[in-house]
């Protein structure tokens, strides 16, 4: 008897001193885009709370989805899925609703950005950023005027395009380039998408999402189909880089805060995102990484040099007008098809 009362205590004192450790490291792991938060605001957020935060990167929804769902439940307690990954984490039962209460700065969201089809209400995510797909060229080398996705077909351009390394959206582009729905699942329409892209592909040098600016910068290529912030970043470095979105419309991808099931570091993940949607550390995230700013009050404080450029501050009505990634569910495999042809 006094042996398992002695094991029971033993137990009980390593469960609770491993607790205690936990608590006392007072971390958060956070799982986001890579090139997203400047390395200046994670440490100013760990010197200001004294919470330590891990943190990894990916470079698709997809393969958060992967890191995610193969990942034991805690691994993570923050991630930034866009738009349509909100939507399938939810059905498939991965997010906690979030505790609006908890954040004294939600007010600062712009309310355009809010209550989206993906997730009505915001019960389970709240913007961060959003991204849009634009063409930008060196003028200076490239003196056709491009204004459509068909355009970057021309035979002259062969080995001097870099993309996205993104297949719902390259795919998605192929498919505005043929006058369909950017999230089509028709047979017929994604064969005509594939046959497209085999065209392009024979202009492409590169797949690049981390940092495809870097080709245009270093004259590697002359065009790139590139998020937005990518194109800002290359036009400050070379005002030769042209700002252009295509005339069959853009993709637009809205990236979120979401705090997957498991999370063990609620409170300091509350912490972490109060402390985003501060007006000028949202101004530090924003003119790092020039997406568009979807916090009304740091829109009172921008730069000159953000503000006025076409490929950071994208403007209200070429938003409107965009596409956003849907989720279409079983047919995502018809996709990775193509890409697996493309790639």
């Amino acid at each position: 008897m006094k042996n398992k009362l002695l094991l029971f205590l033993l137990m009980f004192t390593m469960l609770f001193t491993t607790a205690c450790e936990k608590e006392e490291k007072n971390e958060i792991d956070i799982l986001n885009w890579s090139s997203y938060i400047p390395d200046s605001v994670i440490r100013k957020f760990e010197k200001e709370t004294n919470i330590k935060i891990n943190y990894s990167t990916y470079s698709s929804n997809e393969e958060l989805l992967a890191k995610v769902g193969t990942s034991s439940k805690g691994t993570y307690d923050l991630i930034f899925p866009s738009d349509y990954m909100v939507e399938l984490m939810i059905k498939r039962n991965m997010l906690e609703k979030i505790d609006k209460t908890k954040l004294k700065n939600i007010d600062n969201l712009n309310e355009k950005h809010l209550n989206y089809e993906f997730d009505k209400n915001n019960e389970y995510s709240l913007p961060f950023l959003m991204a849009t797909t634009v063409i930008a060229y060196n003028k200076e080398n490239i003196l056709d005027d491009i204004k459509s996705y068909k355009d970057l077909l021309n035979p002259k351009f062969k080995n001097n395009i870099v993309l996205i390394d993104d297949q719902r959206i390259i795919i998605g582009a192929s498919l505005l380039a043929n006058g369909y729905n950017m999230n089509s699942t028709n047979k017929k329409e994604l064969e005509k998408a594939e046959k497209w892209l085999l065209k392009l592909k024979e202009n492409v040098k590169a797949f690049d999402s981390d940092s495809p600016k870097n080709f245009l910068i270093s004259n590697e290529v002359d065009i790139a189909l590139i998020w937005n912030a990518e194109a800002a970043l290359a036009s400050y470095e070379n005002p030769n880089i042209e700002i252009v979105y295509p005339k069959e419309g853009i993709a637009k991808s809205l990236d979120n805060f979401a705090i997957p099931k498991g999370g063990k570091n609620r409170e300091n993940v509350y912490k972490f995102i109060d402390y985003i949607l501060r007006p000028e550390i949202m101004k530090e995230i924003i003119e790092s990484y020039p997406y568009k700013n979807v916090n009304s009050k740091t829109e009172r404080i921008l730069s000159y040099n953000y503000l006025f450029n076409k490929a950071a501050n994208v403007d209200d009505e070429t938003i409107q007008n965009g596409y956003f990634v849907k989720n279409i569910d079983s047919h995502i495999k018809e996709y990775d098809k193509i890409w697996a042809n493309i790639k």
